[in-house]
């Protein structure tokens, strides 16, 4: 909007694509919707099915063996048919059936996350239609959002444990000389009515509370290092102005996450919780009328240097030419002698 050049602070998040596995029919009762047909395909991952055990190591993994076979015979795919006509009649609400791709992150953990993800536009047979061509099928991140696009971001923030009402309400700290502390709220309130209001600071949990951010601009969608014509693609940060090839992991990986090699969003600003917490991204359900939301955002330079100190080279090559060669790399080089 300013028309100048902005030097901005913002977010890699890694977005590897997710899987359909299943979709959800709901109808509408007096009550609200509820749960009509729920038909899941007939591959399912050992990431998705750990998800369904408390402990995958000592079960039995018996986990969607049976449910599979109904795609085999024929009076389980005239049940499947049965299932899937029965949706496009009664239905209102479609949903589809996803879960993450955990062996693509630089995670400890196998469990993927599973969620249920509602189909807007178009009619209910062509929503059941939809999912049906997708079962078993990957959804990337390019095909639900765009460039400049406003979005919501669902996370649960960084724990802080049991705290006190001057860190966890910012309450003014009392003067050096008050008796039994000073970082206390003086008065709880009057003597009647005779109990302790719910606005009355109080100390307890700080944090890991479960929040919602709205108005995330994204920056860019970037494509993750991938093979193109029998070469390896690694230039997904290099701009029009700046035409070097580098990877948007920095120098050394990201600080307590590793290196991001699937596609990723590059959001303004911050967003909540800690590295490797996993994130729920939403399309906004405001209708966006400010100039800032509908400004193109023209990327002339991202930073590479190593975030874990004071960074100076945007690239390896570019701190080798000009270090020189290291001992690390002279012992790669030099063959190792026989004994």
């Amino acid at each position: 909007i300013s028309k100048r050049e902005e030097v901005e602070a913002v977010t890699i998040i890694e977005t590897p694509p997710m899987v359909v596995v299943g979709v959800v029919g709901y109808i509408e009762t007096p009550k609200g919707l509820r749960n009509f047909k729920t038909v899941f395909a007939e591959h399912i991952s050992d990431e998705c099915r750990r998800r369904f055990y408390k402990n995958w190591h000592k079960s039995k993994k018996k986990a969607f063996t049976k449910y599979c076979k109904k795609w085999q015979d024929e009076a389980g795919k005239r049940q499947l048919e049965k299932d899937f006509a029965a949706m496009k009649k009664y239905c209102k609400v479609i949903r589809v059936i996803m879960h993450t791709q955990m062996r693509l992150l630089p995670l400890r953990q196998k469990k993927a996350h599973i969620m249920e993800i509602q189909l807007n536009g178009g009619t209910v047979p062509e929503k059941v239609d939809w999912v049906r061509e997708r079962l078993e099928k990957q959804i990337s991140v390019h095909s639900v959002f765009s460039q400049n696009e406003m979005i919501d971001v669902i996370g649960v923030t960084k724990g802080h444990g049991m705290k006190g009402v001057t860190s966890r309400w910012h309450t003014k700290k009392l003067p050096r000389k008050t008796h039994k502390g000073l970082r206390k709220v003086a008065c709880i309130g009057a003597w009647h009515p005779a109990r302790v209001g719910y606005s009355i600071a109080r100390a307890g949990q700080k944090g890991y509370h479960h929040r919602t951010e709205i108005n995330k601009k994204i920056y860019r969608i970037g494509h993750g290092i991938h093979v193109e014509d029998g070469k390896v693609v690694r230039n997904n940060a290099s701009t029009h102005y700046d035409i070097t090839e580098k990877t948007i992991t920095p120098l050394g990986g990201f600080p307590h996450y590793g290196e991001v090699n699937n596609d990723f969003l590059m959001l303004k600003g911050c967003v909540m919780g800690t590295r490797k917490r996993v994130l729920t991204l939403r399309k906004s359900l405001l209708v966006h009328t400010s100039r800032r939301a509908h400004e193109a955002i023209e990327l002339k330079f991202i930073d590479t240097t190593s975030k874990f100190g004071h960074g100076r080279f945007q690239t390896a090559q570019e701190k080798r030419a000009f270090m020189g060669p290291q001992k690390k790399h002279l012992v790669k080089e030099k063959p190792q002698e026989e004994f």
